[in-house]
C-alpha cells in the first residue's frame, strides 16, 4: 500500500470515528437541554456543528484523492 492509499484509510477512519461521536453529542446535547442546562446544549451542539463541518473537510480531502492523478 503506497502513502495516498495510507491517508485515503486514515482519511476514512477519521470520518468513521467522528461520526460516532456525533451520535453520543447529539444525545448528550438532549440530555442537557433536558436537565434544563441550555447554555451547556447550545455549546455541545456548537461542537456538533463544528464536527459536521469538519468531517465535510476530511470528505472533500478524501475526494480529492480520489480524483487526483497516480
Amino acid at each position: 500500500m503506497d502513502e495516498k492509499q495510507k491517508l485515503s484509510v486514515v482519511i476514512e477512519h477519521w470520518i468513521e470515528h467522528n461520526e460516532s461521536h456525533l451520535g453520543e453529542y447529539r444525545k448528550w446535547a438532549q440530555k442537557a437541554g433536558e436537565m434544563g442546562l441550555s447554555a451547556v446544549k447550545g455549546e455541545i451542539e456548537e461542537a456538533i456543528e463544528m464536527l459536521s463541518k469538519l468531517n465535510g473537510s476530511l470528505d472533500k480531502a478524501l475526494n480529492g484523492l480520489r480524483t487526483s492523478g497516480s
